[in-house]
């Protein structure tokens, strides 16, 4: 049997997003800005910390966050780290309900940020790429940065919930992300000055 990456099986198909998108745009380049990637990635990156410290709001409220005392000094030796909550059973089903709208806000998020920046679809879908890329990776710097979570990139983890949970180690939607944004920067369409 075939040992795949993430569960459920339909989550490693992630992968071929930035392929086709690179596939399929590279003859075609989309006309997308420089200040729209840089005004979107900004958005994205805010929000990518601002989903991290509310998932250790989230890790803390449901108690799984050994050690913790009031402060994330506390986490800065990788003796008491918390453990991904890959065991998603130890999340009370109130703080799971909210998890899943945080989630669908935050699909929403960004895609209002990519309907907001051009009225072209192919401009918007390489925007929502871009910002869900930049959003994922910062949001994975900024765990790692507050409460040193991932140890290490093969850590597990829960990439969302809706509809049912992705599970993955954390290397996979980093690698998928780092390939859309080099997908979006190798397709796009550099505008010259007359």
């Amino acid at each position: 049997m075939i040992q795949l990456i993430a569960q459920p099986w339909w989550v490693n198909l992630l992968i071929l997003v930035p392929l086709a998108v690179y596939f399929s745009w590279r003859s075609s380049r989309v006309p997308v800005g420089l200040r729209q990637l840089i005004s979107s990635g900004v958005f994205a990156a805010a929000f990518g910390v601002l989903e991290a410290v509310v998932v250790v709001y989230l890790r803390a409220a449901a108690g799984m966050l050994p050690g913790y005392q009031g402060t994330l000094a506390h986490f800065r030796s990788p003796g008491e780290l918390h453990q991904s909550y890959d065991d998603i059973t130890q999340i009370p089903q109130t703080l799971l309900t909210l998890e899943g709208f945080r989630e669908a806000a935050t699909i929403l998020m960004l895609l209002s940020v990519a309907f907001l920046s051009s009225g072209i679809p192919r401009v918007q879908t390489a925007v929502f790429l871009w910002a869900f890329a930049i959003w994922d990776i910062v949001y994975y710097a900024a765990l790692w940065a507050t409460i040193r979570w991932p140890l290490a990139i093969t850590d597990p983890d829960v990439l969302f919930l809706i509809p049912v949970p992705w599970l993955s180690p954390v290397w996979f939607p980093l690698l998928v992300s780092g390939l859309v944004i080099a997908a979006v920067l190798l397709t796009r369409r550099t505008q010259t000055r007359a």
